[in-house]
């Protein structure tokens, strides 16, 4: 038997990628909560954000109103395309493997991740890859959970991976339902790294 295409999957999954609260956020509040989650923890626009595995496009288009200059990765050509819909010439989308994205190296003063480094294999040298594309005093943002699925990270484990690499790391937790439209019964948390 022979494992589904990711590709595949994930174009079958932007048609409704967006309804759930935290993907699309449609709700004043959420959106409000996620903008200002964001805003704390990035250098102050205009900086250079990279959101690696963008989805449609919701985070660079948020990013993209507050003056950031923000360029989302995507494999899935769907959520590419949906993006860039929603986003028009106010972000650039690339198309390439978030785990080894087709960017500038040293080029980003934010390199931005949410709900990816979980899925991926070598963890560690996907990092070293997401590091590299950040210029001098640049921000890895890492928003993970470890899910009531038994799927994801515990803040724990990111914290070590992060923190393998040489560089500071900054724990925030997010049980606050103002994220994620709902009350929530798992982990999820942002981490932030400095040098």
């Amino acid at each position: 038997m022979t494992s589904p295409d990711p590709v595949e999957l994930w174009n079958d999954e932007a048609e409704t990628f967006d309804d759930a609260a935290d993907h699309g956020l449609r709700d004043p509040e959420v959106r409000a909560a996620w903008r200002d989650l964001l805003l704390s923890a990035l250098p102050p626009a205009p900086a250079r954000v990279a959101d690696l595995g963008c989805g449609t496009g919701t985070l660079p288009l948020l990013l993209a109103g507050e003056g950031y200059d923000v360029t989302g990765v995507d494999f899935s050509p769907e959520m590419l395309r949906r993006a860039e819909a929603k986003a028009g010439d106010r972000a650039r989308f690339v198309a390439g493997d978030a785990a080894d994205p087709p960017l500038q190296r040293s080029g980003y003063d934010a390199v931005l991740c949410r709900h990816v480094l979980w899925a991926l294999p070598d963890r560690p040298a996907v990092l070293r890859r997401w590091v590299d594309l950040l210029a001098p005093g640049g921000r890895l943002l890492l928003v993970e959970g470890s899910w009531s699925t038994g799927a994801g990270l515990t803040a724990a484990q990111t914290l070590e991976l992060v923190e393998g690499l040489g560089r500071q790391a900054e724990l925030r937790l997010l049980p606050d339902p103002a994220y994620w439209g709902r009350k929530i019964d798992d982990e999820r948390y942002l981490v932030v790294s400095r040098r």
